[in-house]
């Protein structure tokens, strides 16, 4: 269940430095106003509600997501969206723990 859990909020082993560096994009799936209040630098805000009309265009892109938000449960929400839709898709939970990793 930990395992679980961990996958879903972002706990991992993943190296988002080294995604990065290969050109993955940073998705914050906050809502615009609380994306203004503060974001890591370059991310793309697109809010939760609008990820599945978006997924094309991120799909066009041919590169890694990693998915933000304020905890990391709207991220982990929208990972599965995106992974079902077959993209590479990394939880990296909440925006101020990720910008501290990277």
């Amino acid at each position: 269940m930990l395992g679980f859990l961990k996958k879903l909020f972002g706990g991992s082993s993943t190296d988002y430095r080294a995604l990065i560096d290969k050109g993955a994009v940073i998705v914050d799936v906050r809502t615009p106003g609380e994306f203004k209040e503060g974001h890591i630098p370059g991310s793309r805000n697109i809010p939760l509600d609008q990820i599945g009309s978006k997924t094309a265009e991120l799909k066009k892109a041919g590169k890694p997501v990693i998915t933000v938000c304020r905890s990391g449960s709207r991220s982990g929400m929208a990972k599965a969206k995106l992974s079902a839709s077959g993209l590479e898709v990394y939880n990296g939970g909440s925006w101020q723990s990720l910008i501290t990793k990277i």
